[in-house]
C-alpha cells in the first residue's frame, strides 16, 4: 500500500471524505488495479451521500475481484440508499453465496496441525459416560436393550 492510500484512509476516518475520494483517485490513476483503494473510494462516496458515483466505484470493484463478498455487501448498502430494491437483494444473495463459498472452501482444507493439536491427540482418551441409575429399569434387565 501506498503512503497516499494510508493518508487517504486517515481522512476517511476523520470523515473528509472529498480529500478522501481525491487521494483515492490518485491512487488508482497510479494503480488501477487497487483493489483496496477502488472498495474505499465506493465506501467514501456512499459516505458523502452520493450513492450514484458509489455504485459506480463499486461496480469497478466487482469487475477486480467479482467473488468477493465484501463488493456485492457494499453494493447492496449502495442500491438500497439509491431506492434499488432489487438489485440492492441481489447483491445481498450474492455477498451470501460467497460467505457460503468460503465456508466450504475453509471446510475442505485439511486441519493445520499445531504442537496444541498434537498433544490434544496424545493426551487420555475419553473415559466411558456413567449413566445414572434406571429406577424403571427391572434389575438384571439387559442394559443394552
Amino acid at each position: 500500500m501506498t503512503e497516499q492510500y494510508d493518508d487517504a484512509m486517515f481522512d476517511f476516518s476523520r470523515g473528509e471524505f472529498d480529500s478522501a475520494i481525491e487521494k483515492l483517485k490518485a491512487v488508482l490513476a497510479r494503480e488501477p488495479e487497487n483493489f483496496d483503494a477502488q472498495l474505499a473510494l465506493g465506501m467514501s462516496f456512499y459516505r458523502r451521500g452520493d450513492y450514484a458515483s458509489a455504485i459506480v466505484e463499486g461496480l469497478k470493484a466487482e469487475k477486480l475481484r467479482p467473488r468477493e463478498q465484501l463488493v456485492h455487501t457494499n453494493l447492496s448498502l449502495f442500491y438500497m440508499k439509491a431506492g434499488d430494491r432489487a438489485k440492492a437483494e441481489y447483491h445481498g444473495f450474492q455477498a451470501k453465496v460467497e460467505s457460503w463459498r468460503e465456508d466450504a472452501k475453509k471446510a475442505r482444507e485439511p486441519a493445520k496441525a499445531d504442537a496444541s493439536s498434537e498433544l490434544q491427540m496424545a493426551g487420555q482418551k475419553p473415559q466411558p459416560m456413567k449413566f445414572p441409575s434406571q429406577p424403571w429399569k427391572k434389575k438384571g434387565e439387559d442394559k443394552n436393550k
